[in-house]
């Protein structure tokens, strides 16, 4: 239940981070590290996210609802032979 309020706080937090390194960028004019250092929060942020998500996947509390996956998940039942009684 925590997977998903934890994706969307880490997306906000990306975007915060993005939007930060972009006004020190035209601030310092590259005359000081603070971008680079965002860089390292964003990209800290994006693994975090990545890990989450592939948690979620993992433990089956994120699951896909594209249209294409029950298609899938009909065809391969109708692929198995049915037990014999």
């Amino acid at each position: 239940m925590w997977i998903k309020p934890t994706i969307v706080i880490l997306l906000v937090l990306l975007l915060i981070s993005l939007g930060t390194s972009f006004f020190f960028l035209m601030k310092d004019q590259g005359r000081t590290n603070r971008t680079l250092h965002g860089l390292g929060v964003r990209v800290s942020l994006a693994a975090a996210l990545v890990g989450v998500i592939a948690y979620g996947a993992y433990t089956g509390q994120l699951r896909s609802h594209a249209p294409w996956t029950a298609a899938m998940a009909v065809k391969q039942a109708s692929a198995q032979p049915e037990p014999k009684p």
